[in-house]
């Protein structure tokens, strides 16, 4: 009895120590990011609406209706930045894009508010995007490695990666 007792205390102090589960929070500042987009200096805001064909192919590459009526951006010669959110499974993260000559220059999660599926913020993640284009059907030219447990925050950033590059190109040629 008094061994059940002593392992149930130590179960508990160690879940006491563990601390919270997962790391959603925030970890990079806008003003950060932009600076790390931007070494040169940070160009002014931009606007774009969405509407007509650029609202649909975005709500077709995220594959649901999008809410918003326009979307900040930064632009300086080839090089753009997009922060644009996502639900993962339930809740938004915030992801920053940075495209150069229309391929991603770094893909940086801004901030992430779910348990589960934050492993999405490393390199070791990230990084498969960089020099991704947009191929056939608006899919990226490269194939993904997925993250075990983590599928849904994976796909979020895979969408928001297409979307920033369909947004980039928008921009640049209508210019």
């Amino acid at each position: 009895m008094h061994q059940r007792i002593a392992v149930l205390l130590l179960f508990v102090a160690g879940l006491a120590l563990a601390g919270p589960v997962g790391e959603a929070g925030r970890y990079i500042e806008t003003e950060e990011y932009l600076d790390s987009a931007f070494p040169a200096g940070v160009p002014a805001t931009q606007t774009l609406w969405l509407k007509g064909d650029l609202r649909a192919d975005v709500e077709r590459l995220l594959g649901h209706r999008f809410s918003g009526l326009r979307v900040r951006y930064w632009m300086d010669e080839s090089r753009s930045a997009w922060i644009l959110n996502e639900i993962g499974k339930e809740l938004p993260i915030t992801i920053g894009v940075a495209i150069s000559s229309g391929a991603i220059a770094s893909v940086d999660v801004l901030e992430f508010r779910e348990s589960r599926g934050w492993e999405v913020r490393y390199p070791f993640f990230t990084d498969q995007f960089v020099d991704a284009r947009l191929g056939p059907n608006d899919k990226l030219d490269r194939r993904i490695d997925g993250i075990t447990g983590a599928t849904m925050s994976v796909d979020a950033v895979t969408r928001v990666a297409q979307v920033a590059l369909l947004l980039h190109e928008h921009v640049t040629n209508a210019n």
